[in-house]
């Protein structure tokens, strides 16, 4: 019954959720370091910061769960899995709360004129927080579906 759980950890939904996750934060933390200005602003130091976190972690519980797929036996002990979830959830709240600060920023600097934010780079902030906001939706569901099995080990 624990292999029917879509994105649980080690299953090949899992997989997909890790590698998306690490593809969005990569493309966040791209679209944010192409603009050379980033760093005049905290929300966008603390999200290059966040994504430089989320980024390893993403990859390296995708290989996890890409060997456990090629195997065929997922991890299920009780106390990897609570970690895993542990830092997902940490994760999951730090790239929300980065995500948020910098698409607030974003509108403020458009809402004062160009002057702080020309068009392109505030368009590349803009792509680097929509990013961000998939990478925390696709963590937060992954930690979900895990919470969701811990109960049942």
């Amino acid at each position: 019954m624990d292999d029917e759980l879509p994105g649980s950890f080690g299953t090949s939904a899992s997989l997909s959720l890790r590698l998306g996750q690490a593809i969005f934060s990569s493309a966040s933390l791209l679209f944010m370091s192409l603009c050379v200005e980033f760093y005049n602003y905290t929300a966008f130091c603390y999200l290059v910061t966040v994504m430089g976190l989320v980024i390893p972690w993403s990859f390296t519980l995708a290989l996890v769960d890409g060997y456990s797929v090629i195997v065929g036996c997922p991890l299920r002990q009780p106390g990897i899995l609570l970690i895993i979830i542990i830092g997902d959830w940490v994760l999951s709240i730090l790239s929300l709360a980065a995500a948020c600060a910098t698409a607030s920023v974003i509108i403020f600097l458009l809402e004062i004129g160009g002057a702080y934010c020309p068009p392109k780079f505030c368009s590349r902030y803009q792509l680097s927080a929509a990013m961000a906001f998939l990478s925390w939706f696709l963590s937060a569901a992954s930690s979900l579906f895990n919470l969701w099995l811990l109960p049942s080990l």
